[in-house]
């Protein structure tokens, strides 16, 4: 297993764990469990510490794919600034996720809202990294792609606005 590899293997993890985890909190939220308001905070925590290796293995997933014909520079770039912007947001959401763990006594059930006011836009962000990354090698997934008779464009002419992005 390569980087690569595991960069396609774990980045599933933050998004649908921190989908998982936001549900959690809100049902926990709702009916006043501290056990899932807890679980989801846990499961927060395990989020951020998975979205380490994901994005470190980022930079070689991407020069391993960036010179293959049909791979646009463009969606690696906004890709790559998603995740920059999600991986700082994930973190910040783990870190707030164990305090209100942690201090629980203290902040009670607030602390669990803020943090689920974070997973939610977390989970939003990350969504949007991976929604980015398949994009890369899978542009029948772009909205962009979609011509105006609502047919996929070609793969000549993906290949042909890949070559332009690069002169």
């Amino acid at each position: 297993m390569n980087l690569t590899h595991l960069h396609l293997v774990l980045n599933h993890f933050p998004i649908v764990g921190t989908l998982i985890a936001c549900l959690l909190l809100f049902v926990g939220l709702l009916r006043k469990q501290t056990m899932l308001q807890q679980t989801g905070a846990i499961l927060l925590v395990i989020m951020a510490i998975i979205a380490i290796p994901v994005f470190l293995t980022g930079e070689p997933a991407e020069e391993s794919v960036e010179h293959l014909a049909g791979i646009s520079r463009r969606v690696i770039h906004e890709h790559e600034e998603a995740a920059e912007f999600a991986i700082w947001l994930m973190g910040l959401t783990g870190i707030l996720s164990f305090l209100a763990y942690i201090l629980q006594q203290r902040v009670g059930i607030k602390g669990y809202w803020l943090v689920w006011v974070f997973s939610l836009l977390t989970f939003v962000s990350m969504a949007r990294v991976g929604l980015l990354g398949g994009e890369i090698r899978h542009p029948e997934a772009s909205s962009a792609q979609v011509g105006n008779s609502g047919s996929a464009t070609s793969t000549a002419e993906s290949a042909e606005e890949t070559e332009k992005e690069e002169d």
